[in-house]
């Protein structure tokens, strides 16, 4: 099988360095080029360390038009202005990792990259709006009792990051002196990634309208996500399990877990882990994943591999940190 020639735009940052991670062990993918304009001419383990002896290429300020798939790994803003300048690239299949095209409106052609929720839209996409990292992890959560029409009571969540969500780029808040053993709130009930959670559960439940309580903390920790869930339901423990188990029955990466879960069982991981437990009138659902794969990289890979009708798991298969 001819391999597929991968493009990367922004391949410096934590989100670009995480899947070229993956694409260098990628079965069945070439990397064609990697675009970086402060970086062109290095190699990339000049910016990522770990890469060498893994990799010859080096970044480069040229974009290929002939590859068979670019990744925009951009800031939330810039890849929009990088497809407005580079038009045509557009008739390049294309998946990008920032906020810009997530949200449906008129003109936007981005299919939501959720397979967990549209795969079968995602198999045909020219363009793939890769879903953000605590909106992943909370619509795990969500989708099961969206799709039976159960969301009928405001929701509350409470769900902690690593500091790699924040991204490279130093801030108050992202040096080791502040954030470590420290922790904070930030964006309480007005986080960006709110507005593409509503839109997946309006999706499968149309007549949802109750309010989603979202807050979200800044952890002393590198990466993953653990998210705390609960709603007023009638359903039994027996029938939560057994929803969320059909539910997810054929999800490549979302496991239901039988017993409480915590973040180790998938950092380093493009697995998804959900949890429900039934107490008094209220349902409680824990979800975690870790934040640069099943929140970003590694859901990208999982989009390109569906696009391609490869194996969805391909270049994916990876270890856990356990302990």
């Amino acid at each position: 099988m001819k391999k597929i020639k991968v493009g990367v735009v922004g391949g410096a940052g934590y989100t670009g360095g995480e899947l070229l991670r993956i694409l260098v062990n990628h079965p069945d993918v070439e990397i064609y080029f990697v675009h970086s304009n402060s970086n062109a001419g290095n190699p990339l383990h000049k910016v990522h360390s770990d890469l060498l002896g893994s990799t010859d290429v080096t970044f480069t300020d040229q974009l290929k038009e002939d590859a068979d798939v670019i990744f925009l790994c951009l800031g939330h803003g810039d890849a929009a202005k990088f497809l407005q300048a580079n038009p045509q690239l557009l008739k390049t299949k294309i998946i990008d990792l920032s906020h810009d095209f997530r949200l449906n409106k008129e003109g936007n052609d981005f299919v939501y990259g959720l397979p967990e929720l549209q795969k079968d839209k995602i198999a045909q996409a020219q363009h793939i709006a890769n879903p953000g990292c605590f909106a992943t992890c909370i619509q795990l959560a969500l989708l099961p009792l969206a799709k039976a029409n159960l969301l009928n009571d405001e929701i509350h969540i409470s769900a902690i990051t690593g500091s790699t969500g924040a991204g490279q780029s130093l801030s108050a808040t992202s040096h080791f002196s502040w954030r470590n053993s420290n922790m904070s709130v930030y964006k309480a009930f007005n986080h960006q990634h709110l507005k593409e959670i509503g839109q997946s559960l309006k999706s499968l439940q149309p007549s949802h309208e109750k309010k989603i309580n979202f807050i979200p903390y800044r952890g002393d920790f590198t990466r993953g996500i653990i998210a705390s869930v609960y709603i007023k339901s009638d359903l039994s423990q027996e029938a939560a399990d057994k929803l969320y188990r059909d539910y997810y029955k054929d999800a490549a990466f979302t496991h239901v877990a039988s017993e409480n879960i915590d973040l180790k069982q998938v950092v380093n991981t493009n697995n998804a882990m959900v949890f429900v437990e039934k107490h008094e009138d209220t349902l409680l659902i824990i979800s975690i994943i870790d934040n640069l794969l099943k929140g970003a990289s590694g859901q990208a890979v999982q989009n390109m591999n569906i696009m391609f009708g490869l194996d969805e798991k391909a270049g994916l298969k990876l270890k856990a940190n356990a302990f």
